[in-house]
């Protein structure tokens, strides 16, 4: 097939070695003192490598090559450890090649027990770079360090102040390890973004003695992570309720299509209810979701 792909010129190539850890799937290697490319296969052709060129040996051509294969790559990542995995993946994601990072991330999951590794963390790590390369200041995220809170019950204060009933950290999905210890046998409310703004008592209602993680299924990225993520929930961390809260919205279902998949793929069976919130801040209605089944009221089309 015909592809771009990087073309070392061997006679400007002067041995430096700055291009091979800058390719992140391993293609460049340096033999007998020159940077060559050693498969077809493993080059993506995006150069992140040109840059890092100090006589500008590396260039991109359109030529016949193999098809680029993620299976491959990854299984060479895999072989070198927890950082090169985490460089291969932050590439994916960093030049909004979701398809292979999809498919990287799958088949990491499908050889978890093997890798040395938490996947998770790796995840974590790579949306935490991301948050913070988004942030206005350009300062660093808080952090995705799992933190619990202890939540003493207490009425308002006479100036009006309600307390949180967050009880963990973090929240974002992407975030979140699922073996996390309050997650384990919890009541697990999985709540849209906009949820909390509209719900003027959500904490106290909604919020208090469950612990919470967060998704946008309109804007969020890779959204078979979140399905593993909930699945976890179920089989490994043994939740032993899962609340969905949603908006009326036709975006908001797409949370409740996640969470049916997961649950369909779970071993365990978890009693889920969904709750739909209107954007006057009212409850709309509340259901039970059974795995395999998602209720009509609850579908936007």
């Amino acid at each position: 097939m015909q592809r771009q792909i990087i073309k070392i010129d061997e006679e400007l190539c002067n041995g430096c070695g700055d291009c091979v850890p800058s390719c992140a799937e391993g293609a460049i290697q340096m033999i007998d003192g020159k940077a060559r490319l050693v498969s077809d296969l493993m080059c993506d052709g995006l150069g992140a490598c040109l840059g890092e060129c100090p006589v500008g040996a590396i260039a991109i051509e359109t030529r016949e090559a193999e098809p680029y294969r993620e299976d491959v790559v990854i299984a060479e990542m895999v072989k070198k450890g927890r950082n090169t995995v985490l460089a291969h993946l932050r590439h994916l994601d960093d030049h909004g090649e979701r398809g292979y990072f999809d498919q990287a991330v799958a088949t990491l999951r499908a050889q978890e027990a093997t890798l040395g590794f938490p996947l998770d963390d790796v995840l974590a790590e790579i949306a935490v770079a991301k948050a913070a390369r988004h942030a206005h200041d350009h300062g660093q995220c808080p952090g995705a360090q799992a933190r619990t809170f202890s939540r003493a019950d207490a009425p308002a204060s006479d100036a009006g102040t309600v307390p949180s009933a967050l009880r963990q950290w973090p929240i974002q999905l992407h975030l979140v390890n699922p073996l996390a210890p309050y997650f384990r046998e919890a009541h697990v409310l999985v709540a849209a973004d906009c949820v909390a703004y509209a719900l003027g008592d959500f904490h106290q209602r909604h919020l208090a003695g469950r612990s919470l993680v967060i998704a946008c299924p309109k804007l969020d990225t890779s959204m078979e992570i979140y399905v593993d993520k909930i699945r976890r929930l179920a089989d490994e961390a043994k939740i032993s309720q899962l609340t969905v809260m949603i908006m009326e919205v036709p975006c908001c279902g797409g949370l409740v299509s996640v969470v049916r998949q997961a649950l369909d793929r779970a071993e365990r069976k978890v009693p889920v209810t969904v709750t739909v919130v209107g954007i006057e801040g009212n409850i709309v209605r509340e259901q039970s979701l059974e795995a395999g089944k998602q209720p009509r009221s609850l579908l936007f089309r």
